[in-house]
């Protein structure tokens, strides 16, 4: 049988290597000892403990893997990490799971489960509870009979007075664990931003110089100088003179140059968010004899 153990603190996967969950308890069958369950931290900051069967699970290191899909072991009955496994709740677990009373894939035999680890090792469990379908397994957190450890210093099937999840045996203490929040950060997108560049039409005023030509009548009086070309023609006649005149005239015409160039940058700005999950912890009480006190001490 493998080291189950070791993966306590380890990862849980399924049967395709999707990550489960951490794995929090070992639970152990009171009448062999043998591991039986292991309770996973599933979902948001580890907020929901699934119970999960150890029959034809394997270890690899400090992993465990089971042959169930991720899917399947998140719809589990919900069960109480914190309270010993009560009949009831193993019997829906193991029925979840396709199970028989022993743990181990039933072939549907009232009273008696019997089915193959890994497909070699045959185990057989007769009920001896006088319950239907339970097999004579009775399991709890520690692995221990509630009414021995009731009995105040009655040894266990270890030989010693302790028995809790560090191991087998135990010394005059026990250890108080809790849970801490362990936060981190994703990235993800939070929006797309684009340049779109489009044309538009706009008036613009510009002054320019123009010249025109004008008509100036001019007057001379004869004069030797002038004699001949008055003298020049008939005494009186009819005659016509043309004169062009000129003028400028503002024109406009365009061309396309470059202004400027634009684009995009980014900056990484840091702000505080405030998450919130919920963590368990353990208290360990002290129950005192009647005749030495009363009430009961917390840790």
């Amino acid at each position: 049988m493998p080291d189950f153990t070791a993966v306590r603190g380890g990862t849980a996967y399924d049967n395709d290597g999707t990550k489960l969950g951490s794995i929090d308890e070992i639970y152990t069958d009171k009448d062999t000892g043998e591991p039986s369950f292991a309770t996973v931290h599933m979902g948001l900051f580890g907020s929901k403990t699934t119970f999960v069967p150890l029959a034809q699970a394997t270890v690899e290191g400090n992993d465990l893997r089971v042959p169930y899909t991720k899917a399947h072991v998140k719809d589990a009955p919900n069960v109480d990490p914190d309270m010993d496994i009560t009949d009831e709740e193993q019997d829906r677990l193991y029925r979840h799971y396709g199970l028989g009373s022993s743990g181990y894939a039933t072939t549907g035999t009232t009273g008696t489960a019997t089915g193959t680890t890994a497909g070699t090792d045959t185990r057989t469990a007769t009920d001896t509870t006088g319950t239907t379908g339970r097999g004579g397994v009775d399991l709890d957190r520690d692995g221990v009979d509630d009414r021995d450890e009731l009995r105040g210093g009655t040894r266990n099937e270890h030989g010693t007075v302790g028995h809790d999840t560090s191991g087998p045996t135990t010394d005059d203490a026990m250890t108080r664990s809790e849970e801490r929040l362990t936060v981190g950060v994703q990235s993800q997108e939070a929006g797309r931003a684009r340049l779109r560049k489009y044309v538009v039409t706009e008036q613009q005023n510009a002054n320019v110089q123009v010249s025109h030509e004008q008509l100036r009548v001019e007057r001379e009086p004869i004069t030797d100088a002038n004699r001949g070309n008055a003298y020049d023609g008939p005494a009186i006649s009819e005659e016509e003179h043309e004169v062009v005149l000129h003028e400028e005239r503002a024109v406009v015409d365009k061309e396309a140059v470059p202004v400027e160039r634009i684009r995009v940058g980014k900056e990484t700005v840091t702000d505080t968010e405030t998450v919130t999950g919920e963590v368990r912890k353990e208290q360990i009480e002290l129950e005192e004899p009647n005749n030495l006190g009363t009430g009961r001490r917390n840790s």
